[in-house]
């Protein structure tokens, strides 16, 4: 059977209703353990078959909640303004964001997840397995963050972006 669709696939499902205060990235979702659940329409949910074994997922959504596109912002991690495409700002005209997330449980058409940063209700566009060969380049260069993930897992967003 062949299910084509170009709806989203699915909705993430968190404990953020409002932007505000939320972690800026999964990895600082993680340490508070901000759990999650991401439900795959019913007609998709054969395609989790296998799934279950991967540690870690990307998530690709809609940032549906963003009214705003910005070409400079100064991003959650630094105080100097930066191109959008070297940040990881929501303000995108493309409006799409990515995370990975921590996989804990695949039940059906409904994935339990750790690393949430996205608001509830957020729109799924794809999943893909995080591959540590495929995923994690040699010596990577991450540009002008400086950031620690101790910095990382510390920083809460606030109004710039809402």
């Amino acid at each position: 059977m062949s299910v084509y669709t170009t709806d989203y696939i699915g909705v993430i499902r968190t404990q953020f209703t409002e932007l505000a205060g939320m972690p800026v990235q999964p990895a600082g979702a993680d340490e508070d353990a901000f759990e999650g659940e991401v439900i795959i329409n019913e007609a998709l949910a054969e395609g989790l078959r296998d799934l279950d074994g991967f540690s870690h997922i990307y998530l690709i959504y809609h940032l549906h909640k963003v009214t705003e596109t910005k070409m400079i912002v100064i991003p959650f991690m630094d105080t100097l303004e930066r191109g959008i495409f070297a940040t990881r700002s929501p303000s995108r005209p493309s409006r799409l964001g990515m995370s990975i997330v921590r996989l804990l449980e695949v039940n059906g058409n409904c994935l339990k997840i750790r690393g949430a940063d996205m608001l509830d209700g957020t729109p799924l566009i794809d999943i893909k397995p995080y591959i540590q060969a495929f995923d994690c380049p040699n010596n990577p260069s991450c540009g002008w963050m400086s950031a620690s993930r101790e910095d990382v897992r510390k920083k809460r967003s606030d109004d710039r972006f809402v």
